[in-house]
């Protein structure tokens, strides 16, 4: 517990206490990933846990949409600039895809994805070719794989760390924990995304197509989950440090159907918070939200966006701890080095 406490300190040493939380947009994702290092267990490598380091890990949470404001089309369309940041599950099942079958290979499931949308065309708006540039419409966004991949270069990350700490130079064990500081940052971004409702749904800027319970249409519902309700409730860190709790390894087990186990753990997060779409929609149709001007934010509204943001600590946390407890010693790498040594001590005086 003493370490517990520590690590709760040097968090509140440079999380920004005494300004509003402005959600999921910057400061809102730097507090997901400070709630994620919150989480982690004291076996975890110190390091990411310096204040430096920490600090670090804080600030690349908003690295993901600094490359959105580029004028490259390839960059956009790369998928880390844009369609990383999301995926609106409904268009799954609308190209006749099953959600509990969904492929963890990227570009197996854009194969399938096309052919279910071009066999499926009734389901889908057209495309307005003026406004996609950068071709990225035709797709339903791929935070999921992103989120999965990332954990794998994590992964290896680890891997090679745990060999260059035993047999590396300094210089060497100093570069690669600042390549795992990088990768443990920047992916904070995709998984804090997925942690609000309208980055898992096609109503992400109000709600689209056949209405029957009147929800809201108004296109400004996204930016003010992202930013204005924590902004104007004045949502903080600090009560929510002692909420996150202790990160959880997730299994890693082989499946009978042969998917990447970390991928379908991703894609249920994905699916959990997308159960929360429809009683966000209803907490704005309550009148609870507050973005009238005047008007308060709810307690229970505040509580919602809360308890996402806890929610993507948590994931996060998760991850990272899973990549590090299931990272083994690169073979390639300890070869390699075994090597150098020898060939060093030949050369010795």
């Amino acid at each position: 517990m003493k370490t517990r406490r520590l690590t709760l300190t040097a968090l509140l040493a440079f999380a920004p206490l005494s300004l509003p939380l402005h959600a999921w947009d910057y400061e809102g994702h730097r507090i997901v990933n400070q709630l994620a290092l919150s989480a982690l267990p004291p076996e975890f490598p110190a390091f990411a846990r310096e204040p430096a380091n920490a600090a670090r890990i804080a600030f690349l949470a908003g690295e993901a949409d600094r490359w959105r404001n580029v004028p490259d089309l390839p960059v956009k369309h790369s998928g880390g600039s844009w369609t990383d940041h999301f995926c609106d599950l409904e268009y799954l099942p609308e190209a006749g895809l099953d959600l509990d079958k969904v492929s963890s290979f990227r570009f197996e499931f854009v194969v399938q994805f096309a052919k279910g949308r071009a066999d499926n065309a009734g389901n889908f708006k057209p495309i307005d070719p003026a406004r996609n540039a950068d071709h990225t419409q035709e797709w339903p966004g791929f935070a999921p794989w992103a989120i999965t991949e990332a954990f794998g270069r994590l992964r290896s990350g680890f891997s090679y760390l745990r060999v260059l700490e035993e047999l590396g130079t300094p210089e060497e064990v100093e570069n690669a924990r600042a390549n795992i500081v990088y990768m443990m940052g920047v992916m904070g971004h995709n998984v804090g995304d997925c942690a609000q409702p309208l980055h898992t749904t096609k109503h992400y800027n109000g709600w689209s197509g056949q209405n029957p319970k009147g929800y809201t249409t108004w296109n400004g519902i996204h930016a003010w989950i992202d930013g204005g309700l924590a902004a104007k409730a004045g949502i903080r860190i600090a009560p929510l440090l002692p909420q996150v709790g202790s990160a959880e390894v997730i299994s890693l087990a082989p499946r009978e159907d042969r998917r990447d186990p970390m991928f379908v753990a991703v894609f249920d997060y994905l699916r959990r918070q997308h159960t929360m779409v429809e009683p966000l929609y209803q907490l704005e149709k309550e009148g609870k939200l507050g973005q009238a001007e005047g008007a308060v934010v709810s307690d229970e509204a505040r509580a919602f966006v809360e308890q996402r943001l806890l929610d993507g600590g948590r994931m996060l946390a998760a991850i990272w701890l899973t990549a590090w407890r299931g990272a083994v010693p690169d073979t390639y790498l300890r070869a390699a080095l075994v090597r150098r040594q020898a060939a060093a001590a030949k050369t010795a005086p």
